[in-house]
C-alpha cells in the first residue's frame, strides 16, 4: 500500500496481447458508460422546458443516477467478486443502455428521475467492474497507467455525447439522443462476452476457495431484517434532500443517511470501517469540486455565453479531451512518482485554471477552449488515478464490491453538486458557484490526501487491533461464517 517511486514506464513493451485486448474491451464499454451518463447534462435546458421544472429541479435529474449508485456498486460488485469480473461488466452495461433507452421514453419528472436511477446502477457496476477487472489484469507498478488509461474512456464518450447533440438534438427532439444510447453498448458486450478472467481474482479464487459475498455479510439471516429497512431509509431520505426541502428537514435526513451509511460500513468491512469512512469522504469532496463543473457546464454555455448546440459541442470536445489526456498523464505519473504525490501535483495545478475558466465573457472563443482543456487536465484528470487510490485499500476477495460501495457512497457528492451549484447560482451567478465549489473543494480534497487521512485510519487500526495487519475480516467477529484470512501483503495493489 505504499507509494513508491517507480523506473520509467515502457508500458507498451510489458503488455501482452491479452492484456490489450482486455483493455480495450473494458475501455469501450466505460467510453459508453460516459457517452450514455452525460445525455442528461446537455439537455437539460431541453428537458426543463418540456416538464415545465426549473433550474434547481432539473438539476435533480443529473443527482437522480446518484442515489441508485451506492447499491448498485454494491452488489454489482458483490457479483464480481463472487462469480468474475466479467459477467459483473455484462451486467452494468446491460443496466445503463437499457436505463438510456428508457429515459427516452419518460412522461414526466418522476419517470425520467426514475430511470435516470436504472442508468446509475448501471454506471457504479461499470466502475467497479472495470477498474478491478484492469487493476487485477496489469502488471502491478503499471496500475496507475492502468487505471488512468481506462478513465480516459469516460470523458471522450461524453465528446461523442456532445458531437451526436449537435447533430441529432436541433433536428429531431432530446428523446432520440437517449435511444441512441443502445447503439454502441452491443459491441461492447460482445467483446466482453470473449474476454478473459482477471488473473489476480482467478488465483486469488484458486487459493481461497468461495469467495466472499457483501451481499450475503450484508442480506443473510438476521442481518436482511434489519439492512433492508436501513437500505429503504437511506434511499428515501436522499430523495428528500434531493428535492430540496427547507433546511430544517434536510440537516436531519443527511444524518439519518450518514447513519444508514455508516451501520452498513461498520457490518461490510469490519474493523477496517474507519478507513471505508475515511475514502467515503474523500471520494465525496472529489465529487463535489468536480461535478458542479462537469453537469452544469453545458447549462453555463448556453445561458450564460448565449452558445448554440454546435458551439456547445466544440466547447465540450476540448474540455473532454483534455479530460482523457490528463486522466493518461496522471496514471503515469502516479507510477513513475507515487499514487498520492500525482493526484495532489494534478490538483493544486488545476487551482491555478478554475477562476479564468468563468472570468471570460462572451467573445472569448479560443481562450475558452484553451483554458477548458487545461482545467479539465488537471481537475478532472486527476480522477484517473482514483480507483487505483482507493482500491489499493482492499483485498482482492472484496474489493470489486468494497470499491463500489465506498466509492459510489462517496459519489453523493455528485449528486449533492449539481443541486447545490444551482442553488448557489442564485445569490451569485451559475459561473461564480462552479468556480467557488471548484476552488474551496479542491483544496479540502488535497487536505485530505496529503495528510493521508484514509493510511492514518487503516495504521490507527492496525495499532489497535494489531492481528488486523495479518488477517482481514470482512463483516468482523458478528459474522465467523464468512471470516477469510488473507494476507493483505499479497493482494493490495
Amino acid at each position: 500500500m505504499t507509494d513508491t517511486a517507480a523506473p520509467p514506464l515502457q508500458w507498451r513493451a510489458e503488455l501482452s496481447r491479452q492484456d490489450r485486448k482486455a483493455f480495450s474491451a473494458a475501455w469501450l464499454g466505460y467510453a459508453m458508460d460516459g457517452f450514455d451518463f452525460v445525455l442528461i447534462t446537455l439537455v437539460l435546458t431541453e428537458i426543463a422546458k418540456d416538464f415545465h421544472l426549473s433550474t434547481v429541479t432539473a438539476a435533480t435529474l443529473v443527482s437522480a443516477a446518484f442515489v441508485s449508485r451506492w447499491f448498485g456498486g454494491l452488489a454489482i460488485g458483490a457479483l464480481g467478486d463472487r462469480l468474475g469480473r466479467r459477467p459483473a461488466m455484462v451486467l452494468s452495461i446491460a443496466l445503463y443502455a437499457v436505463g438510456s433507452v428508457l429515459c427516452g421514453f419518460s412522461w414526466d419528472y418522476w419517470s425520467l428521475f426514475a430511470f435516470r436511477m436504472v442508468v446509475g446502477l448501471g454506471m457504479a457496476g461499470e466502475y467497479s467492474a472495470s477498474a478491478t477487472y484492469i487493476i487485477e489484469s496489469w502488471p502491478r507498478r503499471m496500475r496507475n497507467t492502468a487505471s488512468g488509461m481506462l478513465l480516459s474512456g469516460y470523458p471522450l464518450g461524453g465528446v461523442l455525447a456532445a458531437k451526436t447533440y449537435a447533430w441529432v438534438v436541433p433536428h429531431t427532439s432530446w428523446r432520440v439522443l437517449f435511444w441512441i444510447g443502445i447503439l454502441p453498448v452491443v459491441l461492447a458486450v460482445y467483446l466482453r462476452r470473449r474476454l478473459p478472467e482477471a488473473t489476480d481474482w482467478k488465483q486469488a479464487r484458486e487459493a481461497h476457495g468461495e469467495p466472499v459475498s457483501a451481499t450475503r455479510l450484508l442480506f443473510a439471516g438476521r442481518r436482511r431484517t434489519w439492512n433492508v429497512p436501513v437500505c429503504l431509509v437511506a434511499a428515501v431520505a436522499l430523495l428528500v434532500v434531493l428535492r430540496g426541502e427547507p433546511t430544517a428537514v434536510t440537516l436531519p435526513l443527511i444524518a439519518v443517511t450518514i447513519a444508514c451509511f455508516v451501520a452498513l460500513t461498520v457490518q461490510f468491512a469490519g474493523r477496517l470501517w474507519p478507513v471505508v469512512v475515511a475514502l467515503m469522504v474523500t471520494v465525496f469532496c472529489a465529487f463535489l469540486y468536480s461535478w458542479p463543473l462537469q453537469s452544469l457546464l453545458p447549462t453555463y454555455l448556453k445561458t450564460h455565453l448565449h452558445y448554440d448546440p454546435a458551439q456547445v459541442s466544440d466547447a465540450l470536445l476540448y474540455a473532454g479531451i483534455g479530460y482523457a489526456a490528463g486522466s493518461v498523464l496522471t496514471g503515469y505519473l502516479g507510477d513513475r512518482f507515487g499514487t498520492r504525490q500525482a493526484y495532489i501535483g494534478m490538483l493544486i495545478a488545476s487551482l491555478a485554471f478554475v477562476y479564468p475558466v468563468f472570468a471570460l465573457g462572451e467573445g472569448h472563443t479560443v481562450w475558452l477552449w484553451v483554458l477548458l482543456f487545461l482545467l479539465l487536465a488537471t481537475s478532472q484528470g486527476a480522477s484517473g488515478i482514483l480507483p487505483k487510490y482507493v482500491s489499493q485499500f482492499y483485498p482482492i476477495r472484496l474489493r470489486a464490491a468494497a470499491l463500489g460501495f465506498s466509492y459510489n457512497v462517496g459519489a453523493l457528492g455528485g449528486a449533492a453538486a449539481p443541486v447545490l451549484g444551482a442553488k448557489l447560482a442564485k445569490p451569485l451567478s451559475l459561473g461564480t458557484s462552479i468556480t467557488v465549489l471548484g476552488l474551496a473543494l479542491t483544496a479540502v480534497v488535497v487536505l485530505l490526501v496529503g495528510f493521508d487521512l484514509p493510511g492514518r485510519m487503516q495504521r490507527r487500526v492496525d495499532a489497535r487491533h494489531p492481528g488486523a495487519a495479518d488477517v482481514y475480516e470482512p463483516g468482523g467477529t458478528a459474522a465467523p461464517a464468512v471470516v477469510a484470512a488473507i494476507d493483505p501483503k499479497s493482494e493490495k495493489v
